[in-house]
């Protein structure tokens, strides 16, 4: 059985779970203030997945209300020094697909990708703005810090809510369900920044209770079908490069969109490698 078969027949179950049920349940969990019961969640998660917690701020399980405390949980102020270059990677994880956007299509996976049209949620004018630019998608694992910062300065512009489904996001299911990042419910982010402008996109995910950003707090809920969209061109919300920006409530993936000759990814990123948050994502355009 060739991989492009098996990945398919692993995500087929997805099709039918009831998701937005189970992502419901998981946000009711995960803001339980079960003291005891939470400490035991905690515990057992941390050694399940391997979490450090010797790079947390608070590394004491035991002093976090519920689930979502710990897993937002920031990391000493010494734990990610930020780059010098001219854009620091946003988050810890691990690299999907990077590279350049041909022809208004992002690559996804082998056999997959996605319109930078729908990722955006159907703005063409807005998509056209990063035609031959570069794109890069992070996947953030459940052993991951889960706090999004800047990869760059940035004044924001636009920020828009897209409804979608709530598929896993993990690297079977980016392989197996096509068009995954831009069928997904996200919010899409619009900033400008000394080097052009550049789109970061929180991608939600199955079990993934909310995302919420540092200017407006939780975006979802409420879950809608339409889309939404706040404009902030009569306020002037900068943020510097490595500052926090969203955060997920429950863990998801990232995707960033740069204007042509923008930027050029560091030389020893490739896809599946691990990345953490202030390591050099990309500098200036080399012009030979």
């Amino acid at each position: 059985m060739s991989l492009a078969v098996s990945d398919r027949l692993a995500v087929l179950p997805q099709y039918f779970l009831p998701k937005y049920l189970l992502t419901a349940f998981a946000g009711l969990v995960a803001n339980d203030r079960g003291g005891k019961r939470t400490t035991r969640l905690i515990n057992w998660f941390v050694k399940k997945y391997q979490v450090n917690m010797q790079e947390a701020a608070n590394p004491d399980t035991a002093s976090y209300a519920s689930f979502n405390e710990f897993f937002t949980r920031p990391l000493r102020a010494d734990a990610r020094p930020i780059s010098s270059a001219k854009y620091a990677c946003p988050v810890d994880g691990a690299i999907s697909e990077f590279g350049t956007i041909n022809q208004g299509q992002i690559f996804q996976a082998k056999g997959h990708y996605f319109s930078a049209i729908a990722l955006v949620g159907g703005d063409a004018q807005l998509a056209a703005q990063y035609n031959d630019g570069q794109f890069a998608n992070i996947y953030l694992s459940p052993r991951d810090y889960h706090r999004i910062h800047m990869p760059c300065d940035g004044r924001l512009k636009r920020m828009i809510y897209v409804p979608g489904e709530l598929f896993s996001v993990n690297p079977t299911t980016a392989r197996g369900v096509p068009g995954l990042f831009a069928r997904n419910e996200r919010v899409v982010c619009v900033f400008d920044s000394p080097h052009g402008e550049f789109i970061l996109v929180l991608v939600g995910a199955t079990i993934v209770g909310s995302m919420q950003t540092a200017w407006h707090g939780i975006v979802n809920p409420p879950r809608t079908n339409k889309v939404r969209e706040w404009t902030y061109t009569d306020q002037n919300i900068q943020l510097k490069k490595g500052e926090e920006m969203g955060r997920f409530l429950l863990g998801s993936t990232v995707v960033m969109l740069f204007n042509k000759n923008s930027m050029q990814f560091n030389a020893t990123w490739k896809p599946a490698g691990a990345v953490r948050l202030g390591e050099t994502m990309g500098d200036e355009v080399s012009i030979n």
